[in-house]
């Protein structure tokens, strides 16, 4: 996300935890980094005071409600004007009209249910941070992403409002194009108040949608 904020010519105040920060070792003297938890209130006023837009990815760390904490700090101090992009995974629903497969909820099941055993994550941590925003008046934006792969970028992912859509069969999208989804969506208008799940513009759904 970082390098596609870059490339457009907008000043990057990137929020990091610690532990992370040396991943952004490359972008040192291009952009201003502000270590710490991004669930430090205090913290989100700083790095926000005068944005235009922040990108949030909703990590549901550990059990004490990181992904909802960080949300409602965003939501908060963000300027009131400020176009607000989410990101997080198929498994949040808006409007419970999203269609999944029984594995995908068994795995999502399994998963959640090791992830807080281990003390991990907290995946209903993740919903509840998706409600909060999905209830705000803000100019926000959730951005919900399939299966991540790594590669070169293939463009703009395309996207439906509901997990089902035979456009989105392939579950698969570069993790490169994820994030310059996440920037193209702060200049979209016609992504404000929406939860598109998406996936990557070359994948076989995605091109069979476009052949018709």
């Amino acid at each position: 996300m970082v390098q596609h904020a870059l490339d457009r010519g907008y000043e990057v105040v990137a929020v990091c935890r610690a532990v992370s920060v040396a991943k952004l070792d490359r972008f040192q003297g291009r952009i201003t980094v502000m270590p710490g938890p991004t669930n430090d209130r205090d913290l989100i006023a700083r790095a926000v005071d005068g944005c235009d837009g922040v990108l949030t990815v909703l990590a549901p760390l550990g059990v004490l409600q990181y992904a909802s904490t960080t949300a409602q700090a965003v939501l908060d101090f963000a300027p009131e004007r400020a176009r607000l992009v989410f990101s997080c995974g198929w498994h949040i629903t808006r409007d419970g009209k999203d269609v999944y497969s029984r594995l995908f909820l068994f795995v999502v099941m399994v998963i959640g249910w090791l992830a807080r055993v281990l003390r991990y994550a907290e995946l209903d941590d993740q919903v509840l941070a998706c409600r909060r925003i999905f209830a705000s008046p803000r100019l926000w934006t959730v951005v919900r992403g399939s299966d991540l792969e790594e590669g070169e970028g293939q463009g703009l992912p395309v996207w439906s409002r509901h997990v089902g859509d035979p456009i989105l069969r392939s579950n698969r999208t570069r993790r490169v194009d994820f994030a310059r989804f996440m920037v193209d969506a702060l200049t979209n208008p016609a992504l404000i108040h929406e939860a598109p799940a998406i996936v990557g513009c070359q994948t076989a759904s995605a091109l069979a949608h476009a052949a018709g």
